[in-house]
């Protein structure tokens, strides 16, 4: 498809082709329309036509609908492969009205005979533009969506996130209930997320539930909905409102033996009913479940856990996919950016190599979290360095085989033993080579060596 050169569809900005075989009535409408900001171009021909549709993009097609050797139809179909959604106004002669009448059938959105009533037409184009807008934005939105929920919110390249990749987007195809296992904070709801938008479910709602944290009852109430009674309305629980879409259960361990049971009669088509009801409302989901921990281990329901893993997706936890962290890291801090209205965020080596050497046990929404604060503080200007790091996270860190790790409180004397003692051991006990990286003259080395009873 011809990329669009103006992404805006203002009428100010809405690019016209006008085919029409007689000048002064093509005279009148591109003056009409570009006294009110369009760009109108003019071909008195099909051929020229065709060749005008290769070399660019137009949101506004008016043309002829009995064109010299060209059905103004096939036209149309030309312009559609261009742009989908253009503005197609047909110019039909009196013997034309039928097959006019047939064009709008077939998407035009109007026709006319001369003479052109001009404020008709400006008012059918700016209602044309108007749809385009609305797929557009539609688009964006779904890009937006994709983007932060599909496979562009998984970011890593490690081994064991390209298995998580390949998991997902094999299962998206299916209607299989999937089981996600990892710990907390290592994006299982985005896992669930990328399943549903890469699904043929969605166009259909997405709806999670936490199934921990709330007395039976109410968890009952949230899942599975009221019944009517007493004279009080009804009203429908996840199950229901996920209905064609896909349900997301957090943390399913949670659910009570009796809750176990009512999703396994789900699963086996059975619907469910509402608290205090024996009505059964039918729901098609698709389950998608996760756990923090193994279910195989607890008393969770042997008969469920054998359905909900016939997919499983191990997620790993971020102190497993280190190499994965810098990837991340840039990707929060762009996010970071937008969101805060921060420009030119960047984060040295220097920070990243500690990020690394930190176990997070938050995992990757401890990792989004950091990164964002850090931008925040730091407000752009510079790139984020090891100063900008938390400090629970700097001393937190395992420290690399050239550095030396040093209690508060220990003195200079202490403090320079070590620094000896480290790198000599780093230098192979090459005592020039330890000089050197301690900016020290030999004589002054050896010295320091019989001071601190260190000779070899």
């Amino acid at each position: 498809m011809i990329k669009r050169e103006n992404e805006m569809l203002g009428e100010q900005h809405a690019a016209v082709l006008l085919v029409d075989r007689e000048p002064a009535p093509s005279r009148e409408i591109i003056s009409y329309l570009g006294d009110r900001g369009y760009h109108v171009e003019w071909v008195d021909d099909a051929e020229k036509a065709f060749n005008r549709l290769d070399a660019r993009f137009f949101d506004v097609l008016i043309a002829e609908l009995s064109i010299h050797r060209v059905d103004g139809m096939r036209l149309m179909n030309v312009a559609r492969e261009r742009n989908p959604d253009v503005c197609v106004v047909f110019i039909a002669g009196p013997a034309d009205i039928e097959r006019a009448t047939e064009a709008l059938r077939e998407g035009a959105y109007d026709f006319q005979t001369k003479p052109i009533n001009l404020g008709k037409l400006e008012a059918v184009i700016r209602r044309g533009l108007a749809h385009q807008r609305l797929v557009m934005e539609r688009h964006e939105l779904q890009r937006r969506l994709d983007e932060h929920y599909g496979l562009g919110s998984l970011v890593g390249n490690s081994r064991a996130m390209l298995l998580v990749y390949n998991a997902v987007r094999k299962s998206a195809q299916t209607d299989d209930p999937v089981l996600i296992q990892g710990e907390p904070g290592t994006g299982k709801d985005l896992i669930a997320l990328s399943l549903h938008n890469n699904s043929m479910r969605r166009d259909e709602t997405f709806v999670s539930a936490h199934c921990g944290g709330l007395p039976e009852r109410r968890m009952n109430a949230e899942l599975f909905g009221v019944g009517a009674g007493g004279g009080a309305p009804g009203r429908p629980g996840r199950v229901e409102l996920a209905d064609r879409g896909t349900l997301y259960l957090d943390e399913v361990g949670d659910l009570t033996p009796a809750q176990q049971d009512r999703i396994l009669q789900l699963l086996d088509g059975r619907g469910i009913c509402r608290e205090g009801s024996t009505r059964r409302v039918s729901a098609q989901v698709r389950i998608l479940a996760s756990t923090s921990r193994s279910l195989a281990s607890t008393g969770f329901s042997g008969e469920l856990f054998d359905r909900l893993r016939g997919v499983f997706i191990e997620v790993p936890p971020l102190r497993e996919r280190r190499e994965d962290i810098p990837m991340l890291a840039q990707h929060f801090l762009r996010e970071a950016g937008l969101v805060h209205g921060i420009q030119g965020m960047a984060i040295t080596a220097n920070a990243l190599d500690l990020l690394m050497r930190y176990d997070w046990p938050g995992n990757v929404r401890e990792l989004r979290n950091t990164i964002e604060g850090m931008a925040v503080a730091a407000r752009g200007g510079r790139p984020l360095d090891v100063g900008d790091v938390p400090p629970h996270i700097r001393r937190g860190a395992a420290p690399q085989g050239s550095e030396i790790r040093i209690p508060v409180g220990t003195g200079m004397a202490a403090i320079e033993r070590m620094a000896i003692e480290e790198t000599l051991r780093h230098c192979g006990y090459n005592k020039e080579a330890c000089a050197r990286t301690l900016g020290i003259g030999l004589r002054t080395l050896y010295r320091k060596l019989r001071q601190y009873q260190m000779e070899k």
